[in-house]
């Protein structure tokens, strides 16, 4: 759950210890992804659409041992392993270590690291990292939102009509009757542009940033969610479900936007199909 009434304990670990410590690791997962797009790798599929790489693993590995080298007592929450080490500890690291792998797998230059931190189930910090871009986007609770060190703020758009949107689909979207294809029909007609960009993470920083209105998307994990929920809240934008309820990362709707035209994307969220 969000909640940006909630601050770090200082005891012992500051914010901005935390935030150094992810931050390093969060580059040098990107490095590391960046020597793959070189090298080669390895492709898996888990389903006929759903791939992972040797990239993702030894990402997330790069992510956890940075980590814990600097905390050894701290939980993770990882795409690929799951939760690993429930040590009786506060803290929990909720990690994507390559958040598009699709378009990665595909020379697509669109995917980043994503690392957030739980402090007691409460998001208190975020860091994102696009190595393609070299931006790195952070946050710490009630500290603002930064793009490489220059804050950052959500749009001034108003109107959905003049809204650049973006959303993106589940990887079970031919099982599923729930696959947002409904939903991405109706903001077609209602927004200005909309957009799907394959990582759902780096969507959450383009609404931070003002690059995107809105984003809205169905059947989210944690990891895809942590880290760009506490950087779209820190630089003024609102977070919610389907029903305009504060968002908990651990359902799967998210609507994430300026504000200003939040509860007209809630309108057409849930208006009745035609």
């Amino acid at each position: 759950m969000i909640d940006s009434q909630v601050l770090i304990s200082p005891d012992p670990l500051s914010a901005d210890t935390l935030l150094e410590a992810a931050v390093a690791a969060g580059r040098a997962a990107g490095a590391l992804l960046l020597n793959y797009t070189a090298a080669g790798f390895h492709v898996e599929y888990k389903n006929p659409i759903n791939l992972v790489t040797d990239a993702d693993h030894a990402a997330e590995q790069c992510v956890i041992d940075h980590i814990r080298s600097r905390f050894p007592s701290h939980r993770f929450l990882a795409e690929e392993r799951g939760r690993v080490d429930e040590a009786p500890s506060p803290y929990l690291w909720i990690i994507d270590p390559l958040d598009g792998t699709t378009n990665f797998a595909h020379g697509y230059p669109t995917y980043c690291v994503s690392i957030g931190l739980e402090y007691q189930e409460k998001c208190l910090l975020g860091v994102i990292y696009d190595p393609s871009r070299d931006e790195l986007f952070t946050a710490i609770d009630q500290r603002g939102a930064h793009l490489n060190g220059r804050p950052i703020r959500v749009s001034d758009t108003k109107d959905l009509g003049n809204s650049l949107l973006v959303t993106g689909f589940a990887y079970d979207i031919r099982e599923t009757p729930r696959n947002n294809l409904d939903h991405f029909c109706s903001f077609a007609l209602k927004g200005q542009g909309l957009r799907r960009t394959g990582s759902a993470a780096l969507d959450l920083c383009y609404v931070a940033a003002g690059r995107f209105d809105g984003f809205w998307e169905v059947r989210l994990n944690p990891w895809d969610m942590a880290a760009g929920a506490v950087i779209v809240r820190e630089a003024g934008g609102r977070l919610t479900n389907f029903s305009g309820e504060d968002l908990s990362i651990y359902e799967q709707e998210l609507v994430a936007s300026n504000g200003h035209i939040h509860e007209a994307m809630l309108s057409v969220l849930n208006q009745a199909p035609p």
